[in-house]
């Protein structure tokens, strides 16, 4: 097996609070950062579920100084996501952030229209060689409209040293065996339900989603997969899976943007967190969250943090 560009580990998101007319609450927001930091040191900002989609650039500028200066504090590399349908922006957001010492950047291709073959290969050409100094992981998601192959993964990894990542949520074994053949020197980065089926194959990491409302139990499911405990993995992936889909019939009626899920997660350990989202996307209303607490405690009590976030408690939930 080659050897991997990234290492293993737990991948996580950092979610932006807004307040009521749509400004920074830096306060939440640090506080969020170093919460995360205590459970993983590889946290990343400003993808899709951290609405990067749809920052000014004032906004961006601010969250990206505050990231990396939380992140260096603790001695941990900051990654930054860039969502745009401009090239040069993306360079010019690239550029920014290196000013203020970040090289591993989260890039998804543009959204506009599906990109043609050569279309994908010209857009790795143009982020991953021009900035041959920065690390590159790719979210390879469908609002992207069109899904990299692991062929074409192949031949963009062959070609882009600094390719050294990759976010994929397929829970296909077909898929997953071609990716993770295909690209053996790239870390994978699968969905919480994704991993127990990915570790079976070969090395890949965890994109942590719904699994971070019990940090807990969420180590211990990773290190289950990643040791080859396959039934008892299993057993917490059944939960997953269910929770994943009480989720979709609470919230589908009233949000579609992924952040509007994770700040629901957010929210079960910072009890102050806000849900709302940049407009014009709409946010889970405070009672379908208190619903889907409730359910959680119930009905999944090994994934609900083990303080009651519903008494007010913050920070890990131990």
């Amino acid at each position: 097996m080659s050897e991997k560009r990234f290492p293993r580990c737990i991948l996580a998101t950092c979610l932006i609070p807004w307040d009521e007319k749509g400004r920074l609450l830096e306060g939440l927001f640090r506080e969020q950062i170093k919460l995360n930091l205590r459970q993983t040191p590889h946290l990343y900002v400003m993808g899709t579920a951290g609405e990067g989609y749809a920052l000014s650039e004032p906004q961006f500028e601010e969250i990206v100084g505050i990231f990396t200066s939380e992140m260096k504090a603790a001695n941990a590399d900051p990654m930054v996501g860039i969502i745009s349908l401009s090239v040069p922006e993306v360079h010019r957001r690239i550029e920014m952030a290196q000013a203020e010492g970040v090289n591993l950047f989260q890039v998804s291709l543009p959204s506009w229209g599906p990109c043609t073959e050569a279309e994908i290969f010209t857009f790795f050409d143009e982020i991953c060689g021009r900035h041959p100094d920065c690390r590159f992981l790719h979210y390879n998601l469908l609002r992207s409209r069109v899904l990299v192959t692991p062929a074409q993964y192949r031949r963009i990894a062959d070609k882009h040293p600094n390719l050294v990542a990759t976010k994929n949520m397929t829970d296909s074994i077909g898929t997953l065996t071609l990716l993770l053949q295909a690209t053996p020197q790239v870390q994978h980065f699968l969905s919480d339900v994704s991993l127990a089926y990915g570790c079976q194959l070969g090395e890949c990491g965890l994109l942590i989603s719904i699994a971070s409302c019990n940090w807990d139990t969420a180590q211990r499911y990773f290190e289950l997969c990643v040791k080859g405990d396959i039934a008892a993995a299993r057993d917490l992936q059944a939960d997953l899976v269910n929770m994943t889909a009480d989720l979709h019939a609470l919230v589908d009626p009233y949000n579609h943007m992924d952040g509007g899920f994770d700040k629901m997660f957010a929210r079960l350990h910072q009890p102050s967190f806000p849900l709302r989202l940049l407009p014009p996307y709409h946010c889970v209303p405070d009672e379908i969250f208190e619903r889907f607490r409730l359910l959680l405690k119930e009905k999944y009590p090994r994934w609900y943090p083990h303080a009651d976030a519903g008494a007010g408690s913050a920070g890990r939930m131990t």
